[in-house]
C-alpha cells in the first residue's frame, strides 16, 4: 500500500487546491474577530466558471471530449482539494452533483451523437447538469416513480414532477428517470438526458433549505415534453442500471467534498485554539479543547482512509466496491456533522453567531446524511454486503 500522493497525482491535487484558494476563497472568512452573521452564498455563474476553469467540471470525463480522463480516486482527490481550497461546500457540492450524478450517466450510456453534443459543454462548464430523480413519494425507493415516458414515434413523451433536483434552477441538461413500462418494476424504468429548453419542461424557483446555499435545488415538471429518443441513456428499461452506475461514482467520490470541508474546519479551529486566550492561557492548553481537536482529527483521517479505499475499489472494479462506498459515506457524513458541532463548541458564541462560517459548515454537513441514500440506507447496503 502506498499512502503518499506522489508524482502527477499529488501535483494535480495541489494545483486544484492552489487554484481554488486563489480564485474562489473569500479571505474575509478567515477572520474570527467579529461575530457577524455568516452570509449566505447564492450560486453565481462567475464562481461556477472559475471552478470550471480549474477543470473541476470535467474531471472524470473523456479527454477526447475535453475532460480530464481521471478515475474515481483522482476525481475524489481533486474534489476534496476544491472544497478545502475554496471553503464553499455548496459550490463544491454543486460541481460534484453535476459531474457524478449526471455527467457520468451521460458518459457511460449516451449514444455517440449525444456524447459529441453534450460532453464538451458539460466538461468545460458551459453547460450545467442536474439530476432529476427524487419525487415526493419516491425518495430512496426508486420503484415508486410516478413520472412516465410514453414512446411516440421517434420521441418519448414525459409527464411527471421531480421534487428535489440539485442544480436544477440553473441547469441546461436534466438527467431524469421515468417509467416506460409499469408492469416491469425496476426493469420498466428508463433514463434520459433532457435539454432544458425543450417545450414542456418547467423548472421551479430555488427551494428554501437548511444549507448548501450555493447549490440551488428545485422542482422540475414535465408536461407532455417530447424528448427525442436519441437522448435516452442506455436501452429502454435500463434506467435502474444507469442510476446505479452513476450512484456508484456519487457515493464513492462526492463525500470527498466533506473531507475538504473538515480539513479547512480543523485548521481554523486549531488556529483559534492557539490564538484565543482565556484565564491567562491559550484555549488549546485546556485538555477539554485539545482532546476535542484530536477527536476531530481522528474522525477526519479515519473517514479519509475509508473514502480513498472506496474509490480505489471502484477503480479496480472490486466485488465489494458498493459496500466500501456505503461504509465510507456513513463515516464521512457522521464525521462531518459531529466535527461541525465540535467546531461550534470550540468557537463558542462566535461560532454560534456565524463568524468564520462555522455555523454554516454545520448546516452544510447535515444533508450529507441524506443525499445519495440516507445513512440508514447505507447501513442496509452494508448489512446486505455482510450477507444479512
Amino acid at each position: 500500500m502506498e499512502f503518499g500522493l506522489t508524482g502527477a497525482r499529488g501535483e494535480r491535487r495541489d494545483a486544484m487546491f492552489d487554484g481554488a484558494r486563489k480564485r474562489l476563497h473569500d479571505a474575509s472568512e478567515s477572520s474570527f474577530e467579529s461575530p457577524s452573521e455568516s452570509p449566505s452564498r447564492p450560486f453565481t455563474r462567475e464562481r461556477w466558471r472559475a471552478a470550471a476553469g480549474l477543470g473541476a467540471t470535467g474531471l472524470c470525463l473523456p479527454e477526447q471530449h475535453g475532460g480530464g480522463g481521471l478515475g474515481a480516486l483522482d476525481t475524489a482527490l481533486c474534489l476534496e482539494a476544491l472544497s478545502e481550497g475554496c471553503g464553499d461546500t455548496g459550490l463544491a457540492f454543486a460541481v460534484s452533483a453535476h459531474l457524478l450524478a449526471c455527467c457520468v450517466a451521460i458518459r457511460d450510456n449516451a449514444g455517440e451523437d449525444v456524447l459529441a453534443e453534450l460532453l464538451p459543454g458539460l466538461a468545460s462548464g458551459e453547460l450545467i447538469a442536474a439530476n432529476a430523480m427524487t419525487e415526493d413519494e419516491a425518495g430512496s425507493d426508486v420503484s415508486r416513480l410516478a413520472t412516465t415516458a410514453r414512446r411516440d414515434g421517434d420521441c418519448y413523451v414525459l409527464d411527471g414532477v421531480k421534487s428535489f433536483a440539485s442544480n436544477a434552477p440553473m441547469a441546461d441538461v436534466l438527467v431524469t428517470y421515468a417509467v416506460t413500462d409499469p408492469t416491469l418494476g425496476f426493469l420498466g424504468i428508463s433514463a434520459f438526458a433532457v435539454p432544458r429548453d425543450l417545450p414542456g419542461v418547467r423548472v421551479g424557483e430555488p427551494m428554501a433549505k437548511m444549507g448548501l446555499d450555493s447549490c440551488p435545488a428545485g422542482r422540475v415538471e414535465f408536461s407532455g415534453c417530447r424528448v427525442p429518443a436519441r437522448f435516452r441513456l442506455g436501452p429502454e428499461g435500463g434506467g435502474s442500471t444507469v442510476f446505479q452506475g452513476s450512484m456508484a461514482w456519487e457515493r464513492a467520490c462526492l463525500p470527498a467534498v466533506y473531507l475538504g470541508m473538515m480539513e479547512e474546519q480543523l485548521r481554523r479551529a486549531v488556529e483559534h485554539a492557539r490564538a484565543r486566550r482565556q484565564f491567562g492561557r491559550a484555549l488549546g492548553d485546556f485538555q477539554a479543547v485539545s482532546h476535542r481537536l484530536v477527536t476531530m482529527k481522528q474522525r477526519l483521517e479515519g473517514a479519509r482512509l475509508l473514502l480513498y479505499r472506496a474509490c480505489w475499489a471502484l477503480d479496480e472494479q472490486e466485488p465489494g466496491a458498493a459496500t466500501a462506498a456505503a461504509l465510507s459515506k456513513i463515516a464521512v457524513s457522521e464525521a462531518a456533522v459531529a466535527s461541525s458541532l465540535d467546531a461550534i463548541q470550540i468557537f463558542g458564541a462566535t461560532g454560534y453567531l456565524g463568524a468564520a462560517g462555522v455555523e454554516r459548515q454545520l448546516r452544510d454537513a447535515v444533508p450529507s446524511t441524506i443525499f445519495s441514500g440516507t445513512t440508514e440506507i447505507q447501513r442496509e447496503l452494508v448489512a446486505r454486503g455482510l450477507g444479512l
